[in-house]
């Protein structure tokens, strides 16, 4: 005889259900440059669908606490707006030429874009869809960071071989930092004190002192058996403690954990061809790596360093987000 269900367990079991389906969603999006697509996966790199956004989408963040992402598409000249429930893009902000990386405001109402061709980093507000400022930087600006507390915005300039501050509330500059040659990606100390900048050309991050806009420190990278041409550090982040930093290695085909206190290295984690975009799971215990040049994600165990499994992520994969 079945037993009567009783109302306390029929909640919990229904609880249980809930939870056990919501770890089953896809909770991975990784942008593909040559699909001109957001792909969509699940905690263990299963495809769920790919949703067709604008041309050559590229940098991604969160918005609206989740419900929305923002992609930047260097070929349409637009930031398009995704809506993750629908899985469709819903929206676009008009950009200046070939977008690339950008960040929003803590409110959430301003994005802050690197504008290669004109050589600026460009402020929109997103309700209006107008431009608020613009401050000129080095050539080819990329990596854009902006600071939890709203006052501050870096920008690296590939060409120029700096980064640049900008002070949000005057809209202007504060100082130029020389770095390693070509710097791309940025990461900040929980204190925004400390600003890492990966130089692809380089083989090194700079660590700078800010808001000051001063160089602390050059971490030479380096593989065993590896020249340093072939280490291209690019895409890079410090875990929510400070203590961790990854660096995605580029053509040396590995990410780097270094130690924060010590800025030693810890170890290296082999992955696909060219690793580029990086992501954290919300409990850290898995990194997310896009291979550019084998199409493909890499899930990484980060208390052993160890390759969980390779998953194909369309062409050209970028940037990598996880919730």
């Amino acid at each position: 005889m079945t037993p009567p269900c009783h109302p306390m367990r029929s909640l919990v079991l229904a609880c249980f259900a809930a939870l056990t389906a919501s770890l089953a969603q896809a909770d991975i999006f990784v942008s593909s440059e040559k699909d001109n697509a957001i792909q969509q996966l699940d905690n263990e790199g299963k495809f769920i669908r790919a949703i067709a956004v604008c041309k050559r989408p590229r940098h991604m963040a969160w918005a609206q606490g989740g419900q929305r992402i923002m992609v930047a598409c260097g070929d349409s000249d637009q930031i398009g707006v995704v809506d993750v429930k629908a899985g469709a893009l819903i929206d676009s902000l008009p950009t200046g030429e070939s977008p690339e990386i950008f960040a929003l405001s803590p409110d959430g109402k301003t994005a802050y874009v690197s504008i290669e061709d004109d050589s600026q980093l460009a402020a929109y507000d997103l309700a209006s869809k107008k431009p608020v400022f613009s401050v000129k930087t080095g050539a080819e600006p990329e990596g854009v960071l902006a600071t939890a507390d709203g006052k501050y915005v870096y920008v690296t300039s590939e060409v120029a071989n700096a980064v640049y501050g900008i002070d949000v509330a005057k809209r202007k500059a504060i100082g130029r930092v020389k770095t390693g040659m070509r710097p791309r990606r940025f990461a900040i100390s929980p204190d925004m004190g400390e600003l890492w900048v990966t130089n692809e050309l380089g083989s090194s991050i700079s660590v700078l002192e800010v808001p000051a806009m001063k160089l602390k420190e050059t971490i030479k990278l380096q593989v065993t058996g590896m020249r340093a041409a072939d280490i291209t550090p690019v895409g890079m982040l410090m875990t929510p403690d400070g203590k961790t930093v990854w660096v995605a290695l580029g053509r040396a085909n590995h990410v780097a954990e270094i130690d924060v206190a010590t800025r030693k290295l810890r170890g290296l984690a082999l992955v696909g061809k060219r690793a580029w975009g990086l992501s954290l799971s919300a409990d850290g215990s898995r990194l997310f790596v896009a291979n550019g040049l084998s199409d493909d994600m890499t899930i990484i165990d980060t208390a052993s360093r160890k390759p969980l499994r390779t998953v194909p992520v369309g062409r050209e994969p970028h940037s990598i987000l996880s919730n």
